[in-house]
């Protein structure tokens, strides 16, 4: 498979960019770009942050939070599915355990 990289064009808040990246890679770029237009969109109209730099500042601080948050939840998650494993996999080797004294 061909790993050069494309020349792709975004746009965020009416201004075009061109960035390479890795063919395989290319939707995930375009939906980035999209989130993060959409992202400082909602900044820039909500009409409390001036200026491009704080809006890109703002959008990445938010980002960054939800990632944040989305983390901490994956690792509740988690750490919920392990226990569960463990419990399972206790109550097999009890009643495997259990099995095989009763044949005995």
């Amino acid at each position: 498979m061909n790993n050069f990289p494309e020349q792709v064009s975004i746009r965020i808040l009416e201004k075009e960019y061109k960035v390479s990246c890795p063919k395989e890679e290319k939707s995930d770029l375009l939906a980035s770009a999209e989130l993060i237009n959409n992202k400082m969109k909602e900044i820039r109209d909500s009409g409390k942050v001036v200026g491009l730099d704080r809006v890109a500042v703002m959008a990445a601080l938010n980002l960054a939070n939800e990632l944040i948050k989305k983390s901490d939840e994956q690792r509740k998650l988690n750490n919920i599915v392990e226990k569960g494993i463990d419990s399972m996999s206790k109550s097999l080797d009890n009643a495997l355990t259990t099995n095989k004294q009763l044949s005995i």
